[in-house]
């Protein structure tokens, strides 16, 4: 059964059809790439699937719930955790004090001067810090931690909800090889152990074809392609986006040296 079910979706930003009638499933336990040109309408679906933006049109299908129409924060409390291009962190509070916040949040709890928020879910987010590989920075401040790992900070907090569905915007933006490597590695670690699903979209073609189980490729606003990592290597449509050309050199291979992004 899919755990998320888009069908129809799209929005229109006076008359450009930003996302113009797209359809895609997601399971459980599988990481789905949604890549695509600039102006494609990548950011746009998945504005949309988050709940910043409201679908004109179409559906989003959370185990049969519908999401749109539904705030950011009601579709966090469904299971749906999210990152940022950008990561998005408390930088004057520690590390293990990031991931409590979020777990407290989540929890619904409060804390007042006889119950300091220091002493609430600190077990829980030593957990999740572990699960990260950031344990042993725990009482650092964020602000003294390298880019990498603030990046894996920001996966801690987002799984603080035990979200079903996370969403990941450009996770790896700013990292080197290795690290961009490490995280997803990581990512998919997670998505095994925790049967979660996860959709990204990515501007490394490297990280792409490596880490994704299947590809959904936008452009215009339009669903192109869609399937496993080999064949969306070898769609000629694909070429004709990205390249300008019907041919069917390799997609993976050409996308760094040609400086491609989504």
């Amino acid at each position: 059964m899919n755990l998320l079910a888009v069908r129809g979706l799209g929005k229109s930003f006076g008359g450009v059809k930003a996302v113009d009638g797209i359809d895609f499933d997601l399971k459980a336990g599988e990481l789905l790439a949604l890549i695509g040109p600039n102006g494609a309408g990548k950011s746009t679906t998945f504005n949309m699937v988050n709940g910043q933006l409201c679908a004109d049109r179409g559906s989003i299908l959370l185990e049969g719930r519908e999401l749109v129409g539904l705030q950011p924060r009601a579709i966090w409390r469904l299971g749906v955790g999210r990152t940022f291009q950008i990561a998005e962190t408390f930088s004057s509070l520690t590390v293990v004090e990031n991931v409590q916040m979020a777990l407290i949040s989540n929890a619904r709890r409060v804390f007042s001067f006889f119950r300091p928020a220091a002493s609430l879910e600190r077990a829980r987010a030593m957990d999740l810090l572990d699960a990260v590989g950031m344990s042993a920075q725990a009482d650092r401040a964020c602000s003294a931690l390298a880019y990498s790992d603030i990046k894996r900070v920001e996966l801690a907090i987002a799984l603080a909800n035990t979200p079903r569905l996370l969403l990941m915007d450009e996770p790896t933006a700013g990292m080197a090889p290795k690290e961009r490597n490490d995280l997803m590695a990581l990512t998919r670690k997670l998505v095994v152990e925790r049967h979660i699903a996860v959709l990204f979209t990515e501007h490394s073609m490297d990280v792409v074809f490596a880490h994704a189980d299947r590809m959904i490729v936008l452009a215009r606003g339009r669903l192109i392609a869609q399937g496993r990592p080999a064949d969306i290597r070898r769609n000629p449509q694909v070429q004709q986006v990205y390249f300008g050309t019907g041919s069917t050199f390799a997609l993976d291979a050409a996308a760094p040296a040609a400086g491609i992004t989504t």
